[in-house]
């Protein structure tokens, strides 16, 4: 039932964003960060920009926040969608660095005697392997176009 609920909550974000323009508004900044550089960039922005916020937050509500601005980042800057959407919802399952993204690891944190550091010292590193490695793979096995 908390997935459910979440995702009644946070849909309506992702729906807002969608209606008002702000998924517009971001991809614009997303597109101004990358800029002229090729796809694969704005690959590795998105998966970065997931992994980082599914730390904070669940990982189904940081699909719901970053897919529709990636949408429209695709759509600006003329790419398929597909990597891009692969690489949100890819990077939303990359909760390593911390206790408070997923809810396994909050649940193993106090009983497991672990400590925030631990997290992020285990974590840290795989989550970098993984974004350096995962757009490479998309683009293998599905292409930019």
């Amino acid at each position: 039932w908390d997935v459910i609920f979440l995702l009644a909550g946070v849909l309506p974000l992702g729906l807002a964003l969608e209606q008002t323009g702000g998924a517009a508004l971001l991809a614009a900044g997303a597109v101004s960060v990358v800029g002229a550089l090729p796809p694969l960039f704005m690959l590795y922005l998105f998966y970065a920009l997931a992994m980082v916020l599914t730390e904070l937050i669940s990982n189904n509500a940081t699909i719901v926040v970053l897919l529709p601005v990636a949408l429209a980042s695709a759509a600006t800057v003329g790419m398929s969608p597909y990597p891009l959407v692969l690489a949100v919802m890819f990077a939303a399952s990359t909760s390593f660095m911390t206790p408070v993204g997923y809810q396994t690891n909050t649940m193993i944190y106090g009983p497991g005697g672990y400590r925030f550091l631990d997290f992020l010292r285990v974590g840290g590193p795989l989550n970098l392997l993984l974004w350096l490695v995962t757009p490479l793979y998309i683009t293998w096995l599905w292409g930019l176009s």
